[in-house]
């Protein structure tokens, strides 16, 4: 290192530690080994000596060395005497906001370099040889051991014998962990549709199994090359470069980049104040698509998600993320919506259907190439998106198999693996909004809408809130909607009245209110949710049918969260329960109506079917048995004596004779003869 003293780092390092250090040494040599190593602030080293600080980011490798031959001066004493004291220093703190990985450049090579991003993959633990042992193969002598440095050469030569004979003696050497790991840009971070850049990172010792696929980290390296291995690219001189990193810690909080000012925030605060803040807020969704008033009101609290941190007896996390599920003919804006929110969301992230298998939406097991061979998990979609929103487009189009791997990730907010003999658990506290198309590809006005989604009704359940957006031919509501639309090809305001607010400071927005506000349920809005499940349920068990469970009613509380935060209020009131409450009446009524009773029926969500279908399929499967009891003594069953025999049943004759020509019309019984029918 030019113009530099070694001695005199190590003096300025000893100065350092015993006046600025010396208590987080002493409390550290109480515990080293089971930890090893000694956080450094760099803000403090800045404070010390600007100038120390400085040399750290050029000459790093320098500089950790003075820090490390200090330390040992210090010749601190062990409960185990046996053991040297040797920690690991690690600097952090680096100012790591501006700093992206695709800027970093063969300008930052060898220089400590500190930036923000998600881990998407990691590899299995390897061994490094830290202190190499050799022994001469003719005259048997062994060398002492022989530290392994950035620039070490394998010596040949036996220093007794001078044959070039020394063979390395692996079972005398000492190892030291290491593990590699890939990251990438932070979605918040990345504008414009550009990819995410990558990082390869090299981790060391106790930075080993720290941080797993998924995690948001801030990272202070040493960038490296790595030498080409093929022999063309060594002609060429062809690097690829990877992180060699000194300090790592987990990014816990939602939104960490979204930068807020103090004046920002003075005008999220004054903005939060106005009477019309909740209609502002839905008429910035989607601002461009018309009406749809429901849907853009569900999506903004999507965006403020419940209230986070809340767990049951015994430790579950209670969900605090909000799922919506838009479903409805094509060509009416669901795409739109979707893209709208991933343009909001301060962390995002996009998917269709068609393209992402659960592996891409979940997790999958990948040969490991950042290791020597063998399987790696790398995150999908939904983990890398955890504590933001992930939209899918073309939710009916993933695959059967691949939807089950959504279950837990919904619920849970956890996605267990065991693939390639690797059982792992990630996180993914992720709101999904998803769209898709109806089973026939357009909605029968004639049926019922639930019975008409090609997706499981056990996912269905899932969602807090099902929008079925269904194209009604209405010349008025025609006539608007086409005005809209010409009106926004002309170039002017369709809607002069909206204020939808500026995308930037919603983002804002957003983020203020995820960070800092956790509205609590006062006894006015409890009461109000508890009286309005009550009733519902009320009226369920007059009719005979579950109109609501309780996981609908967590939704109902999330959503009342959800709005109270959209006004940065701590705590909901009655008004955020009848918000909840109202979307919730919207959705019931549109979805989980049966309309051959006009009775609310959940189970035409949770099972696929109302009750009325539902009874309708037991009193046919009571006919069959009828049948086939009678067809045990008879050749034929005569269908008098069958509608007969089902009144014990409380199945009326009209019903009965209704439900044997339904079974004929479908071909499970045939009429051998007039009157006389027999099973297929």
């Amino acid at each position: 290192m030019a113009n530099v003293d070694i001695s005199q780092l190590v003096s300025l390092f000893s100065d350092f530690f015993t006046s600025v250090y010396k208590n987080q040494i002493d409390a550290l040599a109480n515990v080293y080994p089971t930890k090893k190593s000694l956080d450094v602030d760099y803000g403090d080293l800045e404070k010390f000596d600007p100038e120390l600080a400085d040399k750290f980011i050029k000459f790093p490798d320098e500089i950790l060395e003075a820090a490390g031959d200090a330390i040992k001066e210090m010749n601190l004493t062990l409960p185990d005497s046996e053991i040297l004291f040797r920690p690991h220093i690690r600097i952090y703190g680096l100012p790591a906001e501006d700093t992206l990985i695709e800027q970093l450049g063969s300008k930052n090579i060898n220089e400590v370099v500190a930036f923000k991003g998600v881990v998407t993959r990691r590899a299995e633990v390897m061994h490094k040889v830290k202190m190499a042992v050799y022994k001469c193969q003719i005259c048997d002598e062994k060398t002492p051991k022989i530290p392994i440095t950035k620039n070490f050469i394998e010596p040949k030569r036996c220093d007794f014998c001078k044959k070039f004979a020394l063979k390395r003696m692996d079972e005398h050497c000492d190892f030291v962990d290491i593990q590699r790991t890939e990251m990438q840009e932070l979605l918040e971070r990345i504008r414009g549709g550009a990819p995410a850049a990558r990082m390869e990172l090299l981790m060391e010792d106790d930075l080993v199994n720290t941080i797993n696929p998924g995690d948001n980290i801030e990272v202070v390296g040493v960038l490296r090359l790595r030498p080409p291995l093929k022999m063309k690219q060594k002609q060429d001189m062809i690097f690829s470069r990877f992180l060699e990193v000194i300090h790592v810690r987990s990014l816990k909080r939602d939104f960490e980049e979204i930068e807020i000012t103090k004046e920002d925030r003075k005008r999220i605060i004054k903005m939060s104040k106005d009477p019309n803040i909740e209609t502002y807020m839905t008429e910035s969704i989607a601002p461009g698509i018309y009406g749809n008033y429901e849907v853009k009101r569900a999506l903004a609290l999507q965006l403020f998600g419940g209230t986070k941190g809340k767990t049951m007896k015994g430790g579950m996390e209670i969900r605090e993320d909000i799922h919506i599920l838009l479903i409805g003919d094509p060509g009416i804006a669901k795409s739109r919506f979707l893209h709208s929110v991933n343009e909001l969301a301060p962390k995002s992230i996009y998917v269709s259907g068609k393209a992402a298998s659960g592996a891409g939406m979940t997790v999958s097991a990948e040969k490991d190439e950042l290791g020597e061979g063998g399987w790696t998990l790398k995150a999908g979609a939904l983990v890398l998106a955890s504590g933001g929103c992930a939209q899918v487009d073309e939710f009916d189009k993933i695959d059967e198999e691949d939807t089950a791997a959504m279950h837990e990730a919904m619920e849970t907010q956890t996605i267990s693996v065991a693939k390639a003999g690797i059982v792992a658990k990630f996180r993914t506290k992720t709101a999904i909004l998803a769209a898709a198309n109806p089973k026939w590809g357009r909605f029968d006005q004639t049926k019922n809408l639930a019975e008409q989604f090609d997706i499981p009704p056990t996912l269905l359940s899932r969602f807090d809130l099902i929008f079925p957006i269904v194209d009604v031919l209405d010349d008025e509501r025609d006539a608007k909607l086409a005005q809209h639309i010409l009106t926004t090809h002309m170039g002017e305001d369709p809607n002069p009245e909206s204020m939808p607010i500026e995308k930037e400071l919603l983002r804002k927005y957003i983020a203020h209110a995820r960070r800092t506000v956790r509205p609590k349920l006062t006894h006015g809005a409890s009461d109000k949710i508890k009286n309005f499940y009550l009733d519902i349920r009320r009226k369920g068990k007059d009719s005979g049918s579950v109109t609501i469970t309780p996981r609908y009613l967590e939704g109902l509380v999330r959503l009342a969260e959800a709005n109270a935060k959209l006004r940065l209020s701590e705590v909901v009131e009655e008004r955020d329960a009848g918000v909840s409450i109202g979307l919730m009446t919207y959705v019931m009524k549109q979805i989980m109506t049966d309309k051959e009773t006009g009775l609310m029926d959940v189970d035409t969500v949770a099972t696929g079917k109302p009750k009325s279908t539902r009874e309708k399929l037991q009193k046919a499967d009571t006919i069959m048995e009828i049948i086939k009891e009678i067809l045990k003594s008879h050749d034929t069953a005569d269908i008098n004596e069958v509608v007969e025999q089902a009144a014990a049943f409380d199945i009326m004759d009209q019903e009965a004779k209704r439900i044997i020509s339904e079974l004929l019309r479908k071909g499970d019984i045939y009429e051998k003869e007039h009157g006389q029918i027999k099973i297929t």
